[in-house]
Protein backbone atom coordinates (compact mmCIF):
# COMPACT_ATOMS: atom_id res chain seq x y z
CA UNK A 1 0.00 0.00 0.00
CA UNK A 2 1.70 3.19 -1.20
CA UNK A 3 0.54 6.56 0.06
CA UNK A 4 1.04 10.13 -1.12
CA UNK A 5 0.43 12.97 1.34
CA UNK A 6 -1.05 16.15 -0.14
CA UNK A 7 -0.29 19.43 1.64
CA UNK A 8 -1.65 22.83 0.51
CA UNK A 9 0.25 25.75 2.05
CA UNK A 10 0.50 29.51 1.85
CA UNK A 11 2.76 31.66 4.05
CA UNK A 12 3.51 28.79 6.44
CA UNK A 13 7.20 29.46 7.12
CA UNK A 14 6.63 29.14 10.86
CA UNK A 15 5.02 25.68 10.63
CA UNK A 16 5.95 23.91 7.38
CA UNK A 17 9.35 22.71 8.60
CA UNK A 18 7.89 21.06 11.69
CA UNK A 19 5.08 19.49 9.65
CA UNK A 20 7.49 17.98 7.13
CA UNK A 21 9.71 16.64 9.93
CA UNK A 22 6.70 15.04 11.58
CA UNK A 23 5.56 13.47 8.31
CA UNK A 24 9.01 12.12 7.44
CA UNK A 25 9.41 10.60 10.92
CA UNK A 26 6.06 8.79 10.95
CA UNK A 27 6.10 5.18 12.13
CA UNK A 28 4.79 4.46 8.65
CA UNK A 29 6.43 7.18 6.49
CA UNK A 30 4.63 8.40 3.37
CA UNK A 31 5.98 7.19 0.03
CA UNK A 32 5.87 10.79 -1.18
CA UNK A 33 4.78 14.21 0.03
CA UNK A 34 3.30 16.62 -2.50
CA UNK A 35 3.30 20.24 -1.33
CA UNK A 36 1.36 22.89 -3.25
CA UNK A 37 2.39 26.43 -2.46
CA UNK A 38 -0.46 28.84 -3.17
CA UNK A 39 1.61 31.98 -3.67
CA UNK A 40 3.58 32.42 -0.45
CA UNK A 41 5.33 35.72 0.18
CA UNK A 42 7.56 34.35 2.91
CA UNK A 43 10.20 31.59 3.14
CA UNK A 44 7.77 28.67 2.82
CA UNK A 45 9.01 27.46 -0.58
CA UNK A 46 12.66 27.83 0.43
CA UNK A 47 12.12 25.66 3.50
CA UNK A 48 10.40 22.99 1.38
CA UNK A 49 13.21 23.18 -1.19
CA UNK A 50 15.78 22.67 1.57
CA UNK A 51 14.06 19.40 2.52
CA UNK A 52 14.02 18.32 -1.13
CA UNK A 53 17.74 19.03 -1.44
CA UNK A 54 18.44 16.60 1.41
CA UNK A 55 16.82 13.81 -0.61
CA UNK A 56 13.45 13.75 1.12
CA UNK A 57 10.62 12.27 -1.03
CA UNK A 58 8.93 15.64 -1.45
CA UNK A 59 7.55 17.29 -4.57
CA UNK A 60 6.89 21.04 -4.62
CA UNK A 61 4.24 22.59 -6.86
CA UNK A 62 4.36 26.36 -7.16
CA UNK A 63 0.97 27.89 -7.87
CA UNK A 64 -0.11 31.52 -7.94
CA UNK A 65 -2.77 32.62 -5.46
CA UNK A 66 -4.16 29.11 -5.08
CA UNK A 67 -6.87 28.74 -2.44
CA UNK A 68 -6.93 25.51 -0.36
CA UNK A 69 -9.19 23.60 -2.76
CA UNK A 70 -6.98 24.25 -5.76
CA UNK A 71 -3.91 23.48 -3.68
CA UNK A 72 -5.29 20.07 -2.74
CA UNK A 73 -6.41 19.38 -6.32
CA UNK A 74 -2.98 20.15 -7.76
CA UNK A 75 -1.28 17.98 -5.16
CA UNK A 76 -3.70 15.07 -5.65
CA UNK A 77 -3.35 15.28 -9.42
CA UNK A 78 0.45 14.98 -9.09
CA UNK A 79 0.26 12.13 -6.58
CA UNK A 80 1.81 8.94 -7.95
CA UNK A 81 0.07 6.48 -5.63
CA UNK A 82 -3.34 4.88 -5.30
CA UNK A 83 -3.94 6.31 -1.82
CA UNK A 84 -3.78 10.01 -0.95
CA UNK A 85 -3.70 11.40 2.58
CA UNK A 86 -4.64 15.03 3.19
CA UNK A 87 -3.20 17.30 5.86
CA UNK A 88 -2.77 21.08 6.13
CA UNK A 89 -0.03 23.47 7.11
CA UNK A 90 -0.07 24.25 10.82
CA UNK A 91 -1.44 20.78 11.68
CA UNK A 92 0.59 18.52 13.99
CA UNK A 93 0.19 14.77 13.29
CA UNK A 94 0.97 12.24 15.98
CA UNK A 95 3.86 9.84 15.11
CA UNK A 96 1.48 6.97 14.27
CA UNK A 97 -1.04 9.10 12.36
CA UNK A 98 -0.43 7.70 8.88
CA UNK A 99 0.10 4.17 10.15
CA UNK A 100 -3.28 4.24 11.92
CA UNK A 101 -5.04 5.52 8.79
CA UNK A 102 -3.36 2.91 6.57
CA UNK A 103 -4.00 0.06 9.02
CA UNK A 104 -7.71 0.89 9.11
CA UNK A 105 -7.86 0.93 5.31
CA UNK A 106 -6.03 -2.41 5.10
CA UNK A 107 -8.47 -4.06 7.49
CA UNK A 108 -11.24 -3.92 4.88
CA UNK A 109 -10.57 -3.89 1.15
CA UNK A 110 -13.95 -2.20 0.61
CA UNK A 111 -13.03 0.96 2.51
CA UNK A 112 -12.62 4.03 0.29
CA UNK A 113 -12.06 6.81 2.83
CA UNK A 114 -10.66 6.86 6.35
CA UNK A 115 -11.20 9.96 8.49
CA UNK A 116 -8.79 10.33 11.38
CA UNK A 117 -9.27 12.10 14.68
CA UNK A 118 -8.34 15.65 15.59
CA UNK A 119 -7.95 17.70 18.72
CA UNK A 120 -7.58 21.45 19.24
CA UNK A 121 -4.40 22.61 20.92
CA UNK A 122 -5.48 24.16 24.23
CA UNK A 123 -2.13 25.36 25.54
CA UNK A 124 -3.53 28.65 26.90
CA UNK A 125 -6.62 29.58 28.86
CA UNK A 126 -7.95 31.57 25.89
CA UNK A 127 -7.58 28.60 23.50
CA UNK A 128 -9.25 26.35 26.04
CA UNK A 129 -12.22 28.73 26.12
CA UNK A 130 -12.16 28.93 22.30
CA UNK A 131 -12.33 25.14 22.04
CA UNK A 132 -15.28 25.11 24.44
CA UNK A 133 -16.99 27.83 22.39
CA UNK A 134 -16.81 26.53 18.84
CA UNK A 135 -15.11 23.13 18.58
CA UNK A 136 -17.66 20.28 18.51
CA UNK A 137 -16.99 17.69 21.24
CA UNK A 138 -16.47 14.01 20.43
CA UNK A 139 -19.60 11.96 19.83
CA UNK A 140 -20.44 8.41 18.69
CA UNK A 141 -19.85 8.05 14.93
CA UNK A 142 -19.98 4.70 13.16
CA UNK A 143 -19.32 2.83 16.38
CA UNK A 144 -16.42 5.00 17.63
CA UNK A 145 -16.18 8.15 19.74
CA UNK A 146 -14.64 10.93 17.68
CA UNK A 147 -15.10 14.49 16.47
CA UNK A 148 -16.71 15.25 13.08
CA UNK A 149 -14.87 14.33 9.87
CA UNK A 150 -11.84 16.50 9.13
CA UNK A 151 -10.22 16.69 5.71
CA UNK A 152 -6.82 17.55 7.24
CA UNK A 153 -6.79 14.11 8.84
CA UNK A 154 -7.95 11.80 6.09
CA UNK A 155 -6.85 9.06 3.71
CA UNK A 156 -8.67 8.06 0.54
CA UNK A 157 -8.27 6.28 -2.74
CA UNK A 158 -7.28 8.69 -5.47
CA UNK A 159 -10.26 7.59 -7.54
CA UNK A 160 -12.58 8.98 -4.83
CA UNK A 161 -11.11 12.44 -5.34
CA UNK A 162 -11.32 12.01 -9.12
CA UNK A 163 -14.89 10.74 -9.21
CA UNK A 164 -16.39 13.73 -7.38
CA UNK A 165 -14.46 16.28 -9.42
CA UNK A 166 -12.04 17.28 -6.68
CA UNK A 167 -12.39 20.22 -4.32
CA UNK A 168 -14.14 23.49 -5.21
CA UNK A 169 -11.38 25.97 -6.06
CA UNK A 170 -13.10 29.33 -5.54
CA UNK A 171 -13.59 29.20 -1.76
CA UNK A 172 -11.28 30.26 1.06
CA UNK A 173 -13.09 27.91 3.45
CA UNK A 174 -15.99 25.46 3.26
CA UNK A 175 -14.52 23.71 0.22
CA UNK A 176 -13.63 20.74 2.41
CA UNK A 177 -17.21 20.39 3.67
CA UNK A 178 -18.59 20.48 0.12
CA UNK A 179 -16.05 17.90 -0.99
CA UNK A 180 -16.84 15.54 1.88
CA UNK A 181 -20.57 15.98 1.25
CA UNK A 182 -20.02 15.03 -2.39
CA UNK A 183 -18.02 11.97 -1.35
CA UNK A 184 -20.79 10.87 1.00
CA UNK A 185 -23.48 11.50 -1.63
CA UNK A 186 -21.53 9.40 -4.13
CA UNK A 187 -21.88 6.39 -1.83
CA UNK A 188 -18.24 5.72 -1.01
CA UNK A 189 -17.47 3.63 2.04
CA UNK A 190 -16.18 6.04 4.71
CA UNK A 191 -14.96 5.00 8.17
CA UNK A 192 -13.45 6.71 11.22
CA UNK A 193 -10.16 5.85 12.90
CA UNK A 194 -9.77 7.61 16.29
CA UNK A 195 -6.14 6.47 16.68
CA UNK A 196 -5.07 8.61 13.70
CA UNK A 197 -4.75 11.86 15.62
CA UNK A 198 -3.69 15.33 14.51
CA UNK A 199 -3.68 18.54 16.53
CA UNK A 200 -5.04 21.85 15.25
CA UNK A 201 -4.02 25.28 16.54
CA UNK A 202 -6.87 27.66 17.31
CA UNK A 203 -6.61 31.44 17.04
CA UNK A 204 -5.00 32.92 20.13
CA UNK A 205 -6.86 36.24 20.44
CA UNK A 206 -10.26 37.85 19.98
CA UNK A 207 -8.98 39.82 16.98
CA UNK A 208 -7.64 36.71 15.26
CA UNK A 209 -10.87 34.83 15.96
CA UNK A 210 -12.95 37.72 14.62
CA UNK A 211 -10.98 37.95 11.35
CA UNK A 212 -11.01 34.18 10.82
CA UNK A 213 -14.77 33.85 11.33
CA UNK A 214 -15.50 36.69 8.93
CA UNK A 215 -13.74 34.62 6.28
CA UNK A 216 -15.57 31.46 7.38
CA UNK A 217 -18.94 33.23 7.26
CA UNK A 218 -18.47 34.80 3.83
CA UNK A 219 -17.29 31.58 2.26
CA UNK A 220 -19.92 29.53 4.05
CA UNK A 221 -22.52 31.68 2.30
CA UNK A 222 -20.74 31.25 -1.02
CA UNK A 223 -20.66 27.50 -0.53
CA UNK A 224 -24.40 27.40 0.12
CA UNK A 225 -23.87 25.99 3.61
CA UNK A 226 -25.53 28.85 5.47
CA UNK A 227 -28.33 26.65 6.81
CA UNK A 228 -25.76 24.76 8.88
CA UNK A 229 -24.63 27.88 10.74
CA UNK A 230 -26.01 31.31 9.84
CA UNK A 231 -29.68 30.33 9.50
CA UNK A 232 -30.24 29.89 13.25
CA UNK A 233 -28.10 32.95 13.96
CA UNK A 234 -30.16 35.15 11.62
CA UNK A 235 -33.39 33.89 13.13
CA UNK A 236 -32.20 34.57 16.65
CA UNK A 237 -31.06 38.14 15.98
CA UNK A 238 -34.01 38.94 13.74
CA UNK A 239 -36.35 38.08 16.60
CA UNK A 240 -34.23 40.19 18.95
CA UNK A 241 -34.39 43.08 16.47
CA UNK A 242 -38.20 42.85 16.33
CA UNK A 243 -38.39 42.91 20.11
CA UNK A 244 -36.14 45.98 20.12
CA UNK A 245 -38.39 47.81 17.64
CA UNK A 246 -41.48 47.01 19.67
CA UNK A 247 -39.84 48.02 22.95
CA UNK A 248 -38.57 51.34 21.57
CA UNK A 249 -41.94 52.02 19.92
CA UNK A 250 -43.63 51.62 23.29
CA UNK A 251 -41.03 53.71 25.10
CA UNK A 252 -37.34 54.44 24.45
CA UNK A 253 -36.80 53.79 28.13
CA UNK A 254 -37.51 50.09 27.46
CA UNK A 255 -34.33 49.68 25.41
CA UNK A 256 -32.80 47.92 28.41
CA UNK A 257 -35.16 44.98 27.87
CA UNK A 258 -33.81 43.68 24.51
CA UNK A 259 -30.27 44.37 25.74
CA UNK A 260 -30.96 42.20 28.76
CA UNK A 261 -32.49 39.53 26.53
CA UNK A 262 -29.37 39.49 24.34
CA UNK A 263 -27.11 39.11 27.37
CA UNK A 264 -29.26 36.29 28.75
CA UNK A 265 -29.18 34.59 25.35
CA UNK A 266 -25.37 34.78 25.27
CA UNK A 267 -25.18 33.61 28.87
CA UNK A 268 -27.40 30.59 28.19
CA UNK A 269 -25.36 29.60 25.13
CA UNK A 270 -22.13 29.91 27.13
CA UNK A 271 -23.48 27.74 29.95
CA UNK A 272 -24.59 25.10 27.42
CA UNK A 273 -21.17 25.16 25.73
CA UNK A 274 -19.32 24.70 29.02
CA UNK A 275 -21.65 21.90 30.09
CA UNK A 276 -21.41 20.19 26.68
CA UNK A 277 -17.62 20.09 27.02
CA UNK A 278 -17.45 19.08 30.68
CA UNK A 279 -15.86 15.73 29.78
CA UNK A 280 -13.33 17.19 27.34
CA UNK A 281 -12.35 20.11 29.55
CA UNK A 282 -13.31 19.30 33.13
CA UNK A 283 -12.98 22.09 35.65
CA UNK A 284 -13.99 23.20 39.09
CA UNK A 285 -16.83 25.61 39.70
CA UNK A 286 -14.28 28.38 40.08
CA UNK A 287 -12.61 27.58 36.76
CA UNK A 288 -15.97 27.48 35.00
CA UNK A 289 -16.81 30.89 36.45
CA UNK A 290 -13.53 32.18 34.98
CA UNK A 291 -14.37 30.57 31.65
CA UNK A 292 -17.88 32.01 31.50
CA UNK A 293 -17.12 35.66 30.61
CA UNK A 294 -14.50 34.62 28.03
CA UNK A 295 -16.89 32.17 26.38
CA UNK A 296 -19.65 34.80 26.36
CA UNK A 297 -17.29 37.30 24.71
CA UNK A 298 -16.17 34.69 22.16
CA UNK A 299 -19.76 33.82 21.24
CA UNK A 300 -20.54 37.50 20.75
CA UNK A 301 -17.35 37.94 18.69
CA UNK A 302 -18.20 35.01 16.43
CA UNK A 303 -21.81 36.17 16.02
CA UNK A 304 -20.61 39.63 14.97
CA UNK A 305 -18.09 38.11 12.55
CA UNK A 306 -20.78 35.86 11.07
CA UNK A 307 -23.08 38.81 10.45
CA UNK A 308 -20.31 40.94 8.93
CA UNK A 309 -19.06 38.09 6.76
CA UNK A 310 -22.58 37.44 5.53
CA UNK A 311 -23.04 41.13 4.69
CA UNK A 312 -19.75 41.05 2.78
CA UNK A 313 -21.05 38.09 0.78
CA UNK A 314 -24.27 40.00 0.05
CA UNK A 315 -22.49 43.17 -1.07
CA UNK A 316 -19.41 41.85 -2.81
CA UNK A 317 -20.43 38.41 -4.08
CA UNK A 318 -24.18 38.06 -4.50
CA UNK A 319 -24.94 41.59 -5.75
CA UNK A 320 -21.90 41.64 -8.03
CA UNK A 321 -22.07 38.04 -9.19
CA UNK A 322 -20.41 34.99 -7.74
CA UNK A 323 -17.57 34.53 -10.18
CA UNK A 324 -14.74 36.09 -8.25
CA UNK A 325 -13.58 34.30 -5.13
CA UNK A 326 -12.22 36.10 -2.09
CA UNK A 327 -8.51 35.43 -1.60
CA UNK A 328 -8.03 36.52 1.99
CA UNK A 329 -5.20 34.75 3.72
CA UNK A 330 -5.40 34.05 7.40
Amino acid sequence: MKISVAVPVRNEESTIGELLRRLLSQTRPPDEIVVTDGGSHDATTQIVSDFINTGAPIKLIRAREALPGRGRNLAAAEANNEWVAFIDGGIEPEPNWLDALASRAEQDSGVDVVYGAWEPVTDTFFRECAAITYVPPPAPRDGVITRPRFIASSLMKKRVWQSVGGFPENLRSGEDLLFMNHVEAAGFDCVFEPRALVRWHLRSSFAGTFKRFIIYARNNMRAGLWKQWQASLFSRYFLLLLITFVAVAISPALLWFPILLMFLMLLARAVVAIRRNRNCYPGSAGRNLRRLPVVIALIATIDAAAIIGSIQWLLFDWLRGRGKAPVEAG
